[in-house]
């Protein structure tokens, strides 16, 4: 007998908190696991008391399915997600629609579309963010695919999502194949990026100004009161303040290797492959990869040396707000440059990003949830056509009142010797952006000299000319390639 809305495999806990959060709203929902006797002790013990039901087969669950039958998998990206596929392709009748809710790559995506399209099913690849206490009381999702699959689910998405401002919830349709999938690889980027950000000022407050960590956690509990009002600023405050079993603060008992998903690292290939500057991003993700060296770097520490005898003789009060506006206004470059990868992957690959929308659907309920994010909505609905973030009037004025405190902290860091990667990362993207005039056409000369590249001239734009440098290079120059 079908009584379920929508069908939900795989139940890890961010599938089971889903399924919660879907019958907490009055949707019914039908459970399954590859691990079948995970059914049923999800039955029995989370999931008791509600109306979820649970499946012991996929025939069993796609007869369980009112139609069009909604199927969401919340599986590891990659093989797991194409088996099931297969799995259910044969099960399922023109129309109906699978849902991919996991980290998939968006290449992947795009091809699963195409590939359902001729088998007359619908497919979606939604980016879910919040981990596994959004997922239970409102992620952030982040749906692409075949648009016509969005009426059958925009009221279970838009339902079960996080809600900001007047009840707006953060989940908007994205766009078509794997625009949604997309969108969620550039948030983690992002989130990457506002991590290394923070652990930069963090790194300046301990070891510039000699800070201990209850302190710091008042320095993040104040900023969150400022336009660094976040998640990630908040949860900061609370890892500074937390004592370990023996009473002591436990941050500085954690090894600092960090580790990686790859989702970040795929933003920063991304950004390599449509040309587009997304340095702070590039930069978080190689700053993991080097504190990932550290057997290396306790070596290195015994025999290479920084600054001697250098230490800090400013005004900590002062210095921290320094700290604060650098931090802001690196944290618009990294978004800036996140929304420029959006837009150059929407011309590439023919989506329509509505990029006020998306600064909505990561307003609540995802990592990255912020107050600024608000402000980057305000800024497309001033222009939605607005080609950089740094040139809407709120930002270009966020800015300029910012740059003398970044530029104070960057240098006093260099002269101290604290690594800053994303700080001094953004501040050199900000240079190079608002130079009308930078070096390249040197670079253009190297190219034609060595290599017959070819160059334009600043009067004659669109026209490519070959110059015989040495006087025995000849006048054949190399196919206009872009190297």
């Amino acid at each position: 007998m079908a009584q379920a809305d929508i069908a939900l495999i795989g139940l890890a806990v961010m599938g089971q908190n889903l399924i919660l959060n879907m019958n907490d709203h009055g949707f019914v929902v039908c459970a399954f696991n590859r691990t079948v006797s995970k059914v049923q002790d999800f039955l029995q013990n989370e999931a008791k008391g509600t109306k979820v039901v649970g499946a012991q087969s996929l025939e069993d669950m796609v007869s369980k399915l009112k139609k069009p039958r909604r199927i969401i998998l919340l599986v590891k990206a990659g093989q797991a997600v194409d088996d099931f596929i297969d799995k259910l392709v044969p099960l399922l009748e023109p129309g109906d629609i699978i849902i991919d809710g996991g980290n998939s790559e968006y290449r992947d995506t795009t091809r699963r579309c195409r590939s359902l399209k001729e088998k007359k099913l619908l497919f979606v690849g939604s980016g879910v963010s919040g981990g596994e206490d959004g997922a239970r009381y409102g992620p952030s999702l982040m749906p692409g695919g075949h648009k016509e699959a969005w009426p059958h689910i925009k009221d279970i998405f838009q339902s079960i999502a996080a809600k900001v401002g007047t009840g707006e919830p953060c989940c908007d349709w994205v766009g078509d194949e794997g625009a949604g999938h997309f969108v969620k690889m550039v948030h983690n980027g992002i989130e990457y990026g506002d991590m290394q950000l923070i652990c930069e000022a963090y790194h300046l407050m301990k070891d510039v100004l000699k800070m201990d960590h209850d302190d710091m956690a008042k320095v993040f509990e104040e900023w969150n009161k400022t336009e660094l009002d976040s998640f990630l600023i908040e949860i900061t405050a609370n890892i500074l303040k937390f004592r370990d079993s023996d009473g002591k603060h436990l941050l500085p008992k954690i090894r600092d290797a960090a580790g990686q998903k790859g989702t970040g690292k795929w933003t920063a290939i991304s950004a390599l492959e449509y040309g587009t500057p997304v340095t702070l991003i590039g930069e978080a993700v190689f700053a993991r990869c080097l504190s990932s060296l550290k057997d290396e770097r306790v070596q290195a520490s015994k025999t290479l040396t920084g600054p001697q005898g250098a230490k800090f003789e400013g005004n900590k009060t002062e210095f921290l707000e320094d700290i604060r506006k650098a931090l802001y206004a690196s944290k618009i470059i990294s978004y800036a440059q996140g929304f420029m990868l959006l837009r150059q992957a929407a011309k590439e690959f023919g989506w329509t990003l509505n990029y006020g929308a998306i600064a909505l659907m990561w307003r609540g309920g995802c990592i990255i949830r912020s107050v600024f994010l608000g402000k980057i909505k305000e800024a497309f609905d001033r222009d939605s056509n607005l080609q950089s973030l740094l040139l809407d009037s709120f930002f270009s004025s966020a800015m300029q009142d910012s740059q003398v405190s970044w530029r104070r902290v960057v240098s006093t860091g260099v002269q101290l010797g604290i690594p800053m990667p994303c700080f001094s990362t953004a501040l050199s993207f900000y240079d190079g952006y608002r130079h009308n005039m930078l070096p390249a056409n040197l670079l253009q000369a190297q190219r034609d000299y060595f290599g017959a590249h070819t160059y334009e001239l600043l009067s004659k734009p669109g026209e490519f000319i070959h110059t015989n440098w040495t006087g025995h290079g000849g006048n054949v120059s190399s196919s206009s390639y872009n190297a």
